[in-house]
């Protein structure tokens, strides 16, 4: 019996990388949550959808793709733009950010921590960028700033 690869989402390959990168950010603890689970899909099903129907659907397409742990190196070479690493910073710090695995620890754990520097390395911003994006997310108003991360990408990619 042999293992068949889920169908393509119906998103781009570009799109695709922006969820990866994300995802490598939530697996960098060697477990992925179910908030953060539930926070990529939730943040990319509306970023890539039109209507509630196709967020749902895109839901359970994506599922599986963000199963897929790749690394961070393999990934960030692939962002073509400011505004897509301004965005997939954003939504990793969002996603690590969303839960503990235990509640004795910290939301953002030593692993994660980590990870997310390489990510901040690797992306390349200025400092504040980087500052800004993580204030507004701790803030709670990361649904504004998502929002406003999303049209900017929007607004290059036509």
């Amino acid at each position: 019996m042999t293992l068949q690869p889920p169908p393509p989402p119906s998103i781009t390959p570009r799109q695709m990388n922006l969820l990866r990168v994300v995802a490598a950010m939530a697996w960098s603890d060697g477990d992925l949550a179910p908030e953060e689970m539930a926070v990529m899909l939730d943040r990319f099903s509306g970023i890539f959808a039109v209507d509630a129907p196709q967020q749902a659907m895109l839901k359970q397409e994506l599922q599986d793709y963000v199963m897929q742990n790749i690394p961070l190196e393999e990934l960030t070479p692939k962002l073509q733009s400011i505004e897509e690493k301004e965005l997939v910073l954003g939504l990793g710090y969002e996603v690590i950010g969303s839960s503990a695995r235990t509640p004795e620890e910290e939301k953002i754990n030593e692993e994660e921590s980590v990870a997310y520097q390489k990510l901040v390395g690797l992306l390349g911003l200025p400092a504040e960028t980087v500052q800004q994006i993580e204030s507004e997310v701790a803030s709670s108003e990361s649904g504004n700033l998502i929002d406003s991360l999303t049209r900017k990408l929007e607004a290059f990619l036509r």
